[in-house]
C-alpha cells in the first residue's frame, strides 16, 4: 500500500511539473512581438541602406527615414508611445524570411504590393505610391527604357521587383545583381554598369548624396508600397489599417511626408 500511494504522489507531482512548464513555455511565445496582441513594442523589418526611408546613421548609429517615422507614429496609435517600436535589418531578399520565421512582426521597407507576394504575405492599405526610374551618370547617352540594350548594363538589387521588371522592360540588356542598394550604388559610381534602377522614391536618395547622378526617363512602372505581415495575421494587419487611416486623418502622415520629400518632384 505505501509503494502505491509513493507511486501516485510522485505521478502527481510530475504531471504538475509538465503543465507548470507548458504554461511558462507559452508566456514567453506570447510575450515575443506584436502578434501575440498583448505584447509591449512592434518589432519592424526595415532598410539600413535606403536614404530617405532607412538608412543608418554612421554618426548616431540609428536608422532614420520616412519608413522609420511613420513605423514610429504607427506604434504610437497602437501601443500609445512612438519609443515602443524595435528596428531589424532587412533586405529585399531577406525581408519575408524574417516574418515568416517570426524574427519581425511587419515589414516597412519600401515593399512593393504584388500579387505575387500576396501569396506570401498580407499587405496593409498603400502607404506610398513610387515608380521604377533609372538613375544614370549626368551626360550619359542612357537616357530612358528604350536606350538599354546588349551593350548597357543595368544594376539591380536581389529580390526586388525591379530586377524582374527591367529584364521585362529591356529584355536585351544584362543585368548585376547586388545584396543591397548600397553595393548597386557604389558599382554604379565605379562605372560597373551603365545605370542603376529600383523605385525613384529610392533613386532620388541615391542622387541626393551625390549631384553627378540623376534620375531619367520618367517612370515606367507603378509602385505602391505596402506594410507587410505575416500570412493570417489579421489582429495586426488590421491594426495597422486602422493607424495608418489615424495618422491620415490627423496630419502626422503628412508631416512626416513633408519632412523627408517636401520640394521633390517623384
Amino acid at each position: 500500500m505505501f509503494k502505491k500511494k509513493k507511486f501516485f504522489k510522485f505521478a502527481v507531482l510530475a504531471l504538475m511539473s509538465v503543465f507548470f512548464l507548458a504554461a511558462c513555455g507559452t508566456d514567453d511565445e506570447g510575450s515575443k512581438g506584436a502578434t501575440s496582441g498583448d505584447s509591449d513594442k512592434l518589432v519592424f523589418g526595415v532598410k539600413y541602406d535606403t536614404k530617405l526611408f532607412g538608412l543608418k546613421n554612421p554618426t548616431s548609429g540609428e536608422v532614420e527615414g520616412f519608413d522609420i517615422d511613420i513605423a514610429k507614429q504607427l506604434a504610437k496609435e497602437i501601443l500609445g508611445d512612438e519609443t515602443k517600436v524595435e528596428f531589424v535589418e532587412v533586405t529585399s531578399k531577406t525581408r519575408i524570411p524574417l516574418l515568416n520565421k517570426g524574427d519581425i512582426d511587419a515589414i516597412i521597407a519600401t515593399m512593393t504590393i504584388t500579387e505575387d507576394r500576396k501569396k506570401e504575405v498580407d499587405f496593409t492599405e498603400v502607404y506610398f505610391e513610387a515608380g521604377q526610374s533609372l538613375l544614370v551618370k549626368k551626360g550619359s547617352p542612357v537616357q530612358s527604357i528604350d536606350d538599354l540594350t546588349k551593350d548597357t548594363t543595368v544594376l539591380a538589387v536581389k529580390g526586388s521587383t525591379s530586377t524582374d521588371n527591367i529584364r521585362a522592360a529591356a529584355p536585351d540588356a544584362p543585368v548585376l545583381e547586388f545584396e543591397n542598394y548600397a553595393e548597386a550604388f557604389t558599382a554604379l559610381k565605379a562605372g560597373k554598369g551603365d545605370a542603376l534602377t529600383t523605385d525613384n522614391s529610392i533613386l532620388m536618395g541615391m542622387a541626393s548624396e551625390d549631384d553627378s547622378f540623376e534620375l531619367v526617363g520618367g517612370k515606367f512602372t507603378d509602385e505602391p508600397y505596402g506594410i507587410a505581415v505575416k500570412k493570417g495575421n489579421t489582429e495586426l494587419l488590421d491594426k495597422l489599417n486602422k493607424a495608418l487611416e489615424t495618422i491620415h486623418s490627423n496630419g502626422e502622415f503628412d508631416k512626416v511626408h513633408d519632412k523627408w520629400f517636401e520640394g521633390m518632384n517623384y
